[in-house]
């Protein structure tokens, strides 16, 4: 029971690395391309909704990271505070 656990928590963990990674650049760029039918702007619109959401995916990917990695050092030791006393 305890791989099933383990299992579902890491396909969980791999749906949502990439959501954070392909939401952002599909929501720019839909976005920028709305803009260019909707009031024919150029396609610098679009261009600029690639990059927007290549930096938007590139964040979510290094605060999904970051949580992934927060949980796995989870079993060590927390740091001392300030009112910790032996």
């Amino acid at each position: 029971m305890k791989q099933y656990t383990v299992f579902l928590q890491h396909l969980i963990w791999l749906t949502q690395l990439g959501l954070s990674v392909v939401c952002p650049l599909a929501l720019f760029v839909l976005l920028g391309v709305l803009l260019n039918n909707r009031f024919a702007l150029g396609s610098w619109c679009v261009w600029v909704g690639v990059i927007l959401g290549i930096f938007g995916a590139a964040g979510g990917l290094v605060q999904s990271l970051r949580s992934i990695n927060r949980l796995k050092d989870d079993g060590e030791k927390p740091p001392r505070g300030f009112n910790d006393h032996d």
